[in-house]
Order: structure tokens, then sequence, then C-alpha cells
């Protein structure tokens, strides 16, 4: 053994300086969903919306069967992007924009995510952060495009990012006009 230091490497996400805008970012694995997927979220949130929670009513509907609880595919969707985008250097996310689900979703499809810069600036009030602006997109295993989202986030520079991390501090998202919940 050698008396050299082990060099270490920490999984994370993306410092706001390593963002480029055009990029597309591919989240895999995919994410296949179940039946018990779709009953748990939609009873976890309160929705009691026959259409994701009822065979007999939803076969007499328009698409045949259940549909997955559109929300789900949401979360689902940001969800994929977490580890390879923000994990540990996200501050906020800041909102969202448009949102769209242009095909249903189903017990048994696959869902895969991509997400591409839209743009990124530095924060005019929050030294440190910067606000980046990403355009996250679903398809089944198909290739079909089932959702759509626009999201802002601000995420730590390096430099700030390190220093929080090496002293335990955390930042709260107020000051930057466009927070929301």
């Amino acid at each position: 053994m050698s008396d050299v230091p082990m060099r270490e490497v920490v999984e994370r996400g993306l410092w706001f300086e390593e963002f480029e805008e055009g990029v597309r970012y591919l989240h895999r694995p995919g994410r296949t969903v179940t039946d018990a997927d779709n009953v748990l979220f939609t009873t976890l949130t309160m929705n009691p919306q026959p259409l994701h929670l009822d065979a007999a009513w939803s076969a007499g509907q328009p698409f045949g069967q259940p549909l997955v609880n559109s929300l789900f595919t949401l979360s689902t969707l940001v969800g994929q992007s977490v580890s390879q985008l923000t994990r540990g250097t996200l501050v906020a996310n800041l909102g969202f924009g448009a949102v769209a689900f242009p095909h249903p979703v189903f017990v048994g499809d696959t869902l895969y995510g991509e997400s591409v810069v839209e743009s990124k600036r530095l924060s005019s009030s929050r030294p440190g952060e910067g606000i980046v602006v990403l355009g996250h997109t679903a398809r089944n295993q198909d290739g079909v495009v089932v959702a759509t989202a626009s999201r802002s986030m601000l995420v730590w520079t390096r430099e700030a990012g390190e220093r929080a991390a090496s002293t335990g501090a955390a930042s709260g998202a107020e000051g930057e006009g466009e927070v929301s919940g």
C-alpha cells in the first residue's frame, strides 16, 4: 500500500459553471411504471380521480384503461434528472413554466427523461448562485413524447457551493423575484 492518500470523488450534480446552454442530458436508466406506483401516488396526493384508480370505470372512457397520474409522470421526469444535474448543487427550485402531457402514460410504459439547458445567468441578488432554466422531456419506450416542462432553478457556483458544503451552511431562495412555492 502506498502512503499517498486515496483521491475521493463525491457523486454530485453540476455546479452553475458546468451547465452548458444547448446541451441535452439523457437520464438513464428509464423507469417502468407499475399499477402500484399509480395507485400509491394518486392516493398519497389525495386525488380521487377514477381515471387513475377505477379500471372498470376507465374501460368505458376514451382511452379504455386507467391513465397514469400526470403529476407522477412530471415528478418522475424531474426526479430522473437529479443524480446527473442537481444532486447537492441545487439551492432551490424557482418554478415551472409550460407543462404539457401530449400523450397518455399507461401502466407498463417505461419513462425516459432528458433535459436541455435553455438558459443560465448569475443571480443579481444572490452572490454565489445562478439561475438555470431546463427544458425537460419524457418519452415512453416507443420514443413518443409524454411530458414536457420548463423548470427554473437556483444553483450554487462551484466556489460558493464547496464553501457552503464545508461549513454546513444552507441557503433559502428569497430575493430573486422568481421564487415560487
